[in-house]
């Protein structure tokens, strides 16, 4: 589903990650894992075709991707309906109802998102990748401000959609409950030389 062969990544205009390669099929998850700074952002970005690749290459279905990252993505106006009915027409769909119910929201269905709480916006933030239909997610952080009831929720949603034959890549610093995902450790991968790149995500 996704092959990085060589890839060098850049943020602020200098190499943070170079050499990096692995390959991602159906079922997999893939948990990025390194100290603050090391590249996981950066090299998600990446993947997700939000800024280029310094060097090497990445083949993948753009089509197939979705990426959640640190914003939730969400109109405060709008109700946590409205919203994911949003996101669901924006990728051609219709069914909001799987993802109302696998993020615990359906009792909030007609508040708006401006007045959920942090972990309620996150979890409407995660509730947009069910109704994308999309094979592959790729996921900063996505536990962030979730107390441990979510987590699990996210777990058990995350766990179906790699069941259903999607894959996901997520960069974490917890445990999600999955034994069988992969970890990459992006330290060794760590530039070292501070090779000027010609992208610079400040100015994109």
């Amino acid at each position: 589903m996704l092959q990085v062969d060589d890839l060098a990544v850049s943020r602020g205009g200098l190499t943070v990650l170079e050499g990096v390669g692995f390959a991602l099929a159906q079922g997999q998850l893939l948990i990025l894992r390194g100290p603050n700074g090391v590249g996981k952002t950066t090299l998600l970005r990446t993947l997700a075709g939000l800024q280029p690749a310094y060097a090497g290459r990445v083949v993948v279905d753009q089509d197939q991707l979705t990426y959640c990252g640190h914003a939730d993505g969400l109109k405060a106006t709008l109700t946590v309906a409205e919203n994911l009915a949003f996101w669901a027409a924006v990728h051609g769909q219709t069914q909001i109802e799987p993802a109302l119910v696998a993020m615990n929201l359906t009792a909030l269905r007609a508040r708006r998102a401006a007045d959920l709480s942090a972990g309620q916006k996150r979890r409407l933030g995660l509730a947009r990748l069910r109704v994308t239909r999309r094979k592959i997610w790729l996921m900063d952080e996505p536990t962030v401000s979730l107390d441990a009831a979510s987590v699990a929720l996210f777990g058990a949603m995350l766990r179906l959609h790699l069941a259903q034959g999607g894959a996901a890549i997520v960069a974490t610093h917890i445990d999600l409950g999955l034994p069988e995902a992969r970890v990459l450790d992006l330290s060794p991968y760590k530039a070292t030389s501070l090779r000027q790149g010609a992208f610079d995500e400040a100015f994109a």
